[in-house]
């Protein structure tokens, strides 16, 4: 009988084991000089539950085919299932585990459900940011940690040798005990709360936390609680969430600050992860000194933020004012999308003609499904350019992009203004762009390319013959500089206009907004109603609480005139005013109400 014990314990802590020495690699990476040697210790003790919670998953089938061998011993039907079970758990232990570690340099979160859907949704364009180095080093840690798991399950079974033909009911019902047992570990232990990723946090230090979390288990959480919308953040009952959001949310009066005259060309520029720090004017580096001279020549809107961290959570966050959700992303759900209103429906609705452009595959994050839904009927994507065209990791590089919408405008006879989203990708990992290196840094110089072709196209859209409002504005928060730990810093953008549409130039708005409040604010300015855009506020109108919100998978913050508050939704840590960190959360609440209604 103690064999019989000894196997299944042997089972339950190679599973154990495989989670710590994924911490163990994942601070041999990042906590290399920056992590004392106490903190390795503490995080693997914060996260081992966790590391127990996902052994037990694991340990269910291995113990129920012990059992079965009770009654068939020596069984290669047995043999046979135990290990084509133990190569299935060893591999996708290992993928996630490897994925966690390499995909936390360009993410900064562990493993959620975000990598899956851009992977699932086009493969190719999800494995673009990574060099060939980063995929080797991806491929041979897999292998050699599937292997380890493998090999260990395998001797285990082998070596173990369990006789128990003469107490076979005993030792069914000692594995029936045992097997049960595994709920414990499942369920987190004996406390009042289930398993869940705030377990592991314990720390002041978002990287240390990080590495506690079990990438198997936050990976299977964020699965399972996506689109249980009206079950998540709770924080408030109705009435008082309701009071929060609706002071928070008060219409303004009428337009205090007319820009714009007329209703122009429109050319909606939504630059990859641009930021506020690559701009003298907003205290950053001298690296997008084009879109700096724009933005000094033009309207600069000074406390602007980027909604979310993702693509993906910020077109909805740009095109539909809806605001980057830090557990799932709008865009997968074409069935919510469908009847939500939208800036371009707006304008086409208004007599707009209306157009998108992305030089890469518009399939990617189920773009393709959202972008139609927005009202586009005419999308220009990779397939559209030239093979020899599609050089760029992403498809064809910006300066063919931002050519191709300036031959479409010279060649357009159509009386109807026009509305042109362009969206750029150059500057996106892995940085390799075709611009001779004024910056060494790869990252600065692509974005610095990328700045080049936006400020080509400004000066080639002012010689056409038609009054134009060129808008810049990034997707998500900016990834240069690394290291960047306020979630303030890392999701303040800019949001400029420009073009020879403007009445005035030189104008910096020291209002606080964020994307979704793009809606409103152009809108305001052509005479078009806004009402529909719930999220969406007039930035230039006499709103009484400007604020932003933004969001990431593991905080949510707000930030207005007077403080900035950041709350750890996973551990529930609140970092700066508590004010403002309560009417992030009954925005964030009344936000996933709003989805939920969808």
């Amino acid at each position: 009988m103690l064999k019989y014990i000894l196997r299944f314990i042997a089972v339950f802590v190679v599973y154990v084991l495989a989670g710590v020495i994924g911490k163990l690699v994942f601070l041999s990476f990042y906590g290399t000089g920056a992590v004392a040697a106490g903190d390795w210790a503490d995080v693997i003790w914060h996260g081992l539950a966790m590391d127990c919670t996902v052994a037990g998953y694991l340990s269910a089938v291995p113990a129920l085919l012990m059992i079965a061998s009770v009654w068939l011993p020596g069984s290669k039907l047995l043999k046979g299932v135990y290990t084509a079970y133990s190569a299935l758990t060893a591999v996708i232990y290992a993928i996630v585990s490897v994925a966690n570690v390499c995909l936390y340099a360009h993410w900064g979160f562990p493993l959620d459900m975000t990598p899956v859907f851009y992977l699932t949704s086009s493969p190719t364009a999800a494995a673009a940011s990574a060099t060939p180095g980063e995929a080797i080093c991806c491929i041979l840690g897999f292998a050699v940690f599937a292997s380890v798991i493998f090999l260990c399950l395998c001797r285990i079974w082998r070596h173990i040798h369990v006789d128990v033909s003469s107490r076979r009911v005993a030792a069914t019902v000692l594995g029936t005990v045992l097997a049960a047992a595994l709920f414990i570990p499942i369920r987190g232990g004996f406390t009042v709360s289930t398993m869940n990723p705030g377990r592991a946090y314990y720390s002041q230090r978002a990287l240390l936390n990080h590495a506690a979390v079990n990438p198997a288990f936050s990976l299977l959480y964020s699965a399972t609680h996506q689109a249980s919308f009206g079950k998540q953040f709770r924080y408030f009952d109705n009435e008082r969430a309701g009071e929060i959001f609706g002071s928070m949310t008060t219409a303004g009066s009428a337009v205090t600050d007319t820009l714009v005259e007329g209703r122009p060309d429109i050319y909606l520029v939504i630059a990859e992860s641009f930021s506020s720090h690559l701009m003298p004017s907003q205290g950053g580096e001298a690296i997008a000194v084009c879109l700096d001279s724009m933005a000094r020549d033009g309207v600069l809107f000074d406390n602007f933020y980027a909604s979310s961290f993702r693509t993906d959570r910020a077109l909805p966050a740009i095109l539909g004012a809806i605001p980057g959700q830090p557990t799932t992303s709008l865009m997968k759900y074409a069935d919510k999308t469908e009847g939500l209103p939208s800036l371009p429906r707006a304008l086409k609705d208004a007599g707009y003609s209306i157009k998108y452009y992305y030089g890469g595959d518009v399939n990617f994050t189920n773009m393709k499904s959202y972008l139609v839904n927005c009202g586009f009927n005419d999308i220009v994507c990779d397939k559209d350019f030239a093979l020899a065209d599609r050089t760029g990791k992403w498809g064809a590089h910006d300066h063919l992009l931002f050519r191709r919408v300036l031959d479409d405008a010279r060649t357009d006879t159509s009386d109807s203004p026009h509305f042109r989203v362009i969206q750029t990708s150059s500057s996106h990992e892995p940085f390799e762009v075709p611009y001779a290196g004024r910056h060494s840094d790869p990252a600065a110089n692509a974005f610095a390319y990328t700045d080049s072709c936006i400020g080509d196209f400004a000066r080639n859209v002012a010689d056409l013959p038609r009054r134009s409002l060129i808008i810049i504005v990034p997707d998500h928060y900016g990834c240069y500089p690394t290291g960047l730990d306020s979630e303030e810093q890392r999701h303040h953008v800019p949001m400029v206009f420009s073009g020879n549409a403007l009445t005035r130039h030189g104008v910096r708005i020291d209002r606080f907004g964020s994307q979704p409040d793009l809606a409103a604010t152009l809108l305001g300015q052509l005479g078009i109603d806004a009402s529909d855009f719930v999220f969406s506020r007039d930035m230039l109108s006499d709103i009484s609480s400007p604020f932003a919100f933004y969001s990431s998978p593991n905080a949510i913050s707000l930030s207005d005139s007077t403080a900035t508050a950041t709350v750890d939704i996973v551990s529930g840590q609140i970092t700066g005013d508590s004010v403002n960190a309560d009417k992030a959360k009954a925005y964030l609440q009344k936000l996933y109400d709003y989805l939920d209604s969808l």
